[in-house]
């Protein structure tokens, strides 16, 4: 799966003021993006999949493919607590253009390792295309360990991880004993380049909304190995990065891309916009 290597950017929904979905807005998200990103993931928690119908995330996955001008491949989230009711949506679901699906590890329901792996063992006996895991403790309330992902890794239609967890030590573990085309992919913005020093083939990021050419150039340096230069694009990030999270997920980088003039900041209840002192932190720490 070496067109899923890079970057992908969590693509934002955009949206106007009543909630309803900005296609212009998507489609100018797309051409900005376009320029450094290597793929695009739509619905995931970034794209407030949470707060959209089913009809709308299908247009939302429509729209892309069909405005991709760079052809760029597409992954989409398909998850949730419920097996069989992710089960039924990926059967219900034109996977036509899309590449792969981004499927999260079970929340709330706080499963045994046991019931995670034959979650994803149905999910992808199920699955017409390539399933990448998605680990993110902070909001599944329970890990995927690396034991667990080394043993789906070994299913064939599982191709890779995108490891949110923030455990460096983990994701180690993952990289040295994964098969050799299982992929390790940052779920982190800050790790992405630790990430490709162990072994990682990418990020799927939040900033690379805003910032697709700094994703650029950190994946190219960190290839060449050029790791002063890689550093140096890492760290521009870091600072921005927090703020991001304060208020919620995509309350941060969709007042980032306003102030970049490329979509307008609205999000849907129960987030809400950002507050006054948020704002401006952001407008000081603007790249």
């Amino acid at each position: 799966m070496k067109k899923l290597m890079g970057t992908g950017v969590a693509l934002v929904t955009p949206m106007h003021e009543d909630g309803s979905i900005d296609f212009k807005g998507l489609k100018k998200l797309l051409l900005h993006t376009g320029k450094g990103v290597d793929y695009y993931v739509v619905m995931g928690t970034t794209g407030e999949s949470a707060t959209l119908s089913k009809s709308e995330k299908k247009a939302v996955l429509n729209f892309v493919v069909t405005h991709n001008g760079r052809n760029l491949p597409v992954v989409y989230g398909i998850g949730g607590n419920n097996t069989q009711s992710v089960l039924e949506e990926i059967i219900d679901t034109d996977l036509d253009g899309v590449t792969a699906i981004l499927s999260v590890s079970p929340y709330y329901n706080k499963p045994s390792q046991e019931g995670i792996y034959q979650h994803f063992k149905a999910v992808a006996a199920v699955s017409p295309v390539p399933v990448i895991l998605y680990n993110v403790p902070g909001r599944t309330a329970s890990n995927l360990t690396a034991a667990t992902t080394l043993r789906l890794a070994a299913l064939k239609n599982i191709i890779g991880i995108k490891e949110a967890s923030g455990n460096l030590e983990q994701c180690m573990k993952i990289a040295q004993e994964k098969p050799k085309e299982f992929m390790l992919i940052s779920g982190d913005d800050l790790l992405t380049l630790a990430l490709y020093a162990h072994g990682g083939v990418g990020v799927i990021s939040v900033l690379a909304n805003a910032y697709p050419v700094v994703f650029k150039r950190l994946k190219e340096y960190a290839f060449a190995g050029k790791l002063a230069a890689a550093q140096k694009e890492q760290f521009k990030l870091l600072d921005i990065n927090g703020p991001m999270y304060e208020e919620g997920n995509p309350v941060g980088i969709k007042y980032v891309l306003s102030l970049l003039g490329v979509c307008k900041p609205h999000v849907r209840l129960p987030l809400v916009a950002p507050s006054e002192n948020l704002k401006k932190k952001i407008e000081k720490l603007l790249l």
